[in-house]
């Protein structure tokens, strides 16, 4: 199956360069960079994420939670990423001030509580979605948000969320979007062939280690990958 016809694959959490050529030569699309994120065990600094993304083979977008727009513009221009993607609470209009000036593409995430939650407010995602859309943003990503623990963790939980309801959403969204949240090479064919998404994005699920990926696993992941219909 060629590139362009099959589900597009981002593989997070990247911690070294060397990870970064493992993702590629298993025949991911990008790479997921974790910038200064103080809740993540795979967070990078500014000058080792610049590092990876200039010597990456693949698109390397990095990932920012709540930061100011200024901030923002100041990491882009230093790491020079395919794109940023916004983990936080980062509302539509910075979105819009963003995608204005930006240099990069500006991606969005949208949480969906992990788990089978009875009490989904369908039309207050839809809303958040077309509200991140009109203000210009490239591909919105689904992850899961694990209410279980003290604070809320907001992606890399590891924890899948109601398919069925993500499906749903997927089939409305006014962007394309990635699916992310308990992927792994054992359950990504269902995941695609459910849910339909345009990417899936995946890190603990192809990992040896925290922030250690997985040769083998990366392999199966994008075996099955290509399986999918």
């Amino acid at each position: 199956m060629s590139k362009e016809s099959r589900c597009s694959v981002k593989i997070c959490g990247i911690t070294s360069i060397h990870d970064a050529r493992l993702a590629a030569d298993a025949g991911a699309d990008y790479i997921g960079v974790l910038v200064d994120v103080a809740v993540s065990e795979r967070t990078r600094s500014v000058t080792q994420a610049t590092q990876i993304a200039s010597e990456s083979p693949i698109p390397t977008v990095i990932l920012l939670y709540n930061r100011s727009t200024s901030d923002i513009q100041e990491i882009v221009s230093q790491v020079q990423p395919f794109a940023v993607q916004l983990l936080g609470q980062e509302s539509p209009q910075q979105v819009e001030k963003l995608t204005r000036e930006g240099t990069c593409q500006f991606w969005k995430s949208v949480y969906l509580p992990a788990g089978s939650p009875k009490n989904v407010d369908i039309s207050a995602v839809q809303e958040e979605m077309q509200a991140y859309c009109d203000a210009g943003a490239d591909f919105l990503l689904f992850d899961s948000v694990d209410m279980s623990l003290e604070k809320p963790r907001y992606g890399g939980t590891g924890k899948t969320c109601d398919w069925n309801v993500a499906a749903g959403l997927i089939s409305r969204s006014p962007l394309p979007v990635f699916f992310a949240g308990g992927i792994r090479p054992e359950n990504v064919k269902a995941a695609i062939e459910t849910i339909r998404p345009h990417g899936i994005d995946l890190c603990s699920g192809v990992e040896a280690s925290k922030g250690i990926k997985d040769p083998s696993k990366l392999e199966r992941l994008m075996g099955q990958v290509e399986q999918a219909d």
